[in-house]
């Protein structure tokens, strides 16, 4: 089997995050988002893709939401509403109660402010939550019978999550966005070990390694401090979740420590609900903000105030967070229309923009005037100040949860396509993991894990306990394939027990896979034992071993039979760490047996006439094909010391049944 990644959106680009994915003949959509940058077609994943007929509940399990950002969650009440999916939804608590105003705000400012064709209406949004199941972390949620889904804590924003997905024994994760390193009002993200054949994850930061959060957060503190202090205005474009409330407690615990005056404002009444759901679900902050909760809310700004519309041009300084981040339009838009031809004011950016938005040309480098459109072009004369708080984790992060999750494979999304193709690479060669980066419509199969539950046969369990003891003795310098070389005569004696699980799989048709001995399969067969032996006779010279009888006249033995005491003597000596046992009429080691052979026609032996006249005695040695490696060993030794001559080559050896 296989498991088949389709990439909708944010393939090879941070955008209308969308991936269905196939595992076992389940199919799961992750995210379902749309992209900021564009007003056409774009905007949405391609939804025909997944069915040509648009059947979708029959074509998708589950639909599965990370967080409530508009490019994962953007495009959802069009799929169920417009396009008509009725199927399960699943999203963590947070992100039920934060993504219908997420979508709401954008339906107001697509609609109301910016005059487009409406997408969704608000009847559309408060339907697709009612399809919406809610879930809790690490809660093990049975979608099917065979489909099994987990959340698990991702930071990044309020109630996001990475979602762990598995059918049968195949197993993935999607993280969506997350964010490895605490900050000030949420924690790192958390997971188990896990045994996954997919890591699914984001790459938005793919090569960055971010400098100390400390030393960014006085950078920040610097910049906004010298602009209010010479007069100025600062626009921090911020999404409304997230690092809104992030710079708030930071800007609003240095206002009171720095005892400043200049006001600070929310724009929208969107940040003012927000900040409601962040002071009830203080269980998905950080550990600080936790501790801290029982004296003081972290999200009770002291300093940060309500903005009215009116206040735009009011003189003096303030700072103030606008909606959207990425200044694509809404009232971050209309601000810096107003502020950026001033020299005194300051447009801080603290997250990532998107190609296409005003945030990513002041980010890719400093305009002095930017185009709207045909018509309107703005005069850029402020300061621009980019510092990342963005909630992303960097390269480091991504590596880290690679590593740690150590999955069988890994597919790239949602970031740019030179720096993925660089990050690909380090995952290759420094974690060997295969790593893919697939384009929008582009879809990737990766084998995927089946385990086969199998019984086992009683003679085949009766095998495995039976001892299989191995007597050597090695020193310590020994290696494995230096055993039978070992001429240490003081090596100490070493003892193994190797219990082999040596069975046969059995797969019946309709009937579960078992797990038996050879015997069991030769009952089930009807058939008898067959056994391949293999046979060599071979012929010891007078001279020779006239010779290895004068190294030991102690002996005293003169007849045919001493030969084989003299062998076993030999082979004693040349062969230390095996255990060599006499047993009267032969020597045996494991399956190699040799003996003296009485035969005057031995049907193994091979001998030239010449040698006849010398031959004192035959040795005839047998043997397994378990036990050919030790077999010859064995002869090619008789052959050195001098007891044979003329070494057979193998295709000369016979064998019997």
């Amino acid at each position: 089997m296989a498991i088949e990644c389709l990439v909708l959106g944010a393939g090879q680009e941070v955008g209308k995050s969308c991936v269905v994915v196939t595992i076992n003949g389940k199919r799961i959509m992750f995210d379902c988002g749309m992209h900021m940058g564009y007003d056409d077609h774009r905007r949405y994943p391609d939804f025909s893709l997944i069915s040509k007929s648009r059947d979708f509940d029959h074509s998708l399990d589950c639909v599965i939401i990370t967080h409530f950002h508009l490019d994962h969650v953007g495009a959802l009440p069009y799929f169920t509403e417009v396009c008509g999916y009725n199927g399960p939804i699943y999203m963590t608590y947070p992100t039920k109660a934060l993504a219908p105003l997420m979508l709401e705000d954008f339906r107001k400012v697509l609609v109301d402010r910016r005059g487009e064709e409406e997408q969704f209406t608000s009847l559309h949004i408060s339907q697709c939550m009612e399809k919406v199941i809610a879930v809790d972390l690490k809660q093990t949620v049975q979608v099917d019978d065979d489909l099994q889904i987990r959340a698990y804590y991702a930071g990044h924003v309020l109630g996001a999550a990475m979602f762990y997905a598995k059918v049968g024994d195949s197993a993935m994760v999607y993280t969506g966005d997350y964010n490895m390193t605490p900050d000030r009002h949420l924690g790192a993200a958390q997971i188990d070990r896990l045994e996954l054949d997919l890591l699914i994850t984001e790459s938005t930061y793919a090569t960055t390694i971010r400098d100390s959060k400390y030393a960014r957060e006085r950078e920040f503190l610097k910049a906004v401090h010298e602009c209010v202090a010479g007069g100025g205005k600062v626009l921090i474009p911020t999404f409304a979740l997230g690092r809104a409330q992030e710079l708030c407690i930071l800007l609003d615990d240095y206002w009171e420590r720095m005892n400043l005056k200049v006001p600070i404002y929310f724009s929208a009444g969107l940040t003012i609900q927000a900040n409601l759901y962040y002071k009830i679900l203080i269980s998905w902050t950080s550990q600080k903000v936790k501790e801290t909760y029982a004296t003081r809310n972290a999200f009770d700004f002291k300093h940060v105030h309500n903005f009215d519309r009116s206040l735009i041009n009011a003189p003096g300084p303030c700072v103030l967070f606008a909606t959207p981040g990425m200044i694509s339009g809404g009232f971050s838009l209309e601000v810096f229309k107003q502020w950026a031809p001033c020299e005194m004011n300051l447009i801080t950016l603290p997250g990532y923009c998107v190609a296409g938005t005003v945030g990513h040309k002041l980010m890719s480098g400093k305009p002095t005037k930017i185009n709207l459109d045909k018509d309107t072009q703005i005069d850029v004369r402020c300061q621009i100040h980019q510092l990342s708080f963005s909630p992303h984790t960097d390269s480091k992060g991504i590596m880290d949860l690679t590593k740690f999750l150590s999955p069988r494979n890994v597919i790239l999304v949602h970031g740019e396509k030179p720096k993925m193709v660089s990050l690909k690479e380090r995952i290759q060669t420094e974690l060997r993991i295969p790593c893919y980066l697939p384009a929008n419509c582009d879809a990737v199969h990766i084998p995927s894990t089946i385990y086969v539950k199998a019984h086992a046969s009683n003679t085949f369990i009766r095998s495995c306990l039976n001892p299989n003891f191995r007597f050597l003795k090695r020193s310590k310098e020994d290696n494995s394939d230096q055993v039978l070389r070992n001429t240490n005569p003081t090596a100490p004696l070493q003892v193994n027990d190797e219990r082999v699980a040596e069975g046969i799989l059995i797969m019946e048709k309709g009937k579960k896979a078992r797990v038996v001995h050879q015997d069991d399969l030769l009952l089930m067969l009807r058939q008898k034992k067959h056994d391949v032996q293999f046979a060599y006779c071979c012929a010891a010279q007078l001279d020779n071993l006239e010779e290895t009888r004068n190294r030991d006249d102690a002996l005293g033995l003169s007849d045919k039979c001493s030969s084989l005491q003299l062998l076993f003597k030999e082979l004693s000596n040349y062969f230390s760490g095996v255990n060599i046992e006499d047993l009267g009429e032969h020597l045996q080691v494991e399956s190699f047996h040799v003996s003296v052979c009485l035969k005057d026609n031995c049907p193994y032996r091979i001998i030239d006439n010449s040698q006849k006249e010398a031959v004192t005695v035959y040795f005839c040695c047998s043997w397994s094909a378990a036990d050919e490696k030790l077999a010859w060993e064995i002869i090619s030794a008789m052959e050195r010391f001098n007891l044979i001559d003329n070494l057979p080559c193998r295709n000369s050896i016979s064998s019997t049944n």
